[in-house]
């Protein structure tokens, strides 16, 4: 199995704090749904959609371990 090298360049990192801040908008609306929604298994489908956001996060920091929290989040001075 043939393993890929992460792009670690400074037009990668800006690409994936762009995708980093989506996902934050992403799961702000699907919690927002979530909310509204009566439906348990869609409810459970929504859950299961904001996991995988939330990991594929985790592996942005750990893979850009330089960047601060508040600059993952936008709050650059």
């Amino acid at each position: 199995m043939d393993v890929k090298d992460e792009d670690k360049s400074e037009e990668s990192k800006k690409n994936h704090m762009v995708y980093y801040r989506s996902l934050i908008n992403t799961i702000k609306e699907i919690k927002e749904e979530k909310h509204i929604e009566k439906e348990n298994a869609i409810k459970e489908h929504l859950d299961k959609r904001i996991e995988a956001m939330v990991k594929d996060q985790k592996r942005l920091r750990e893979m850009f371990p330089d960047i601060t929290e508040e600059e993952w989040h936008g709050n650059t001075k």
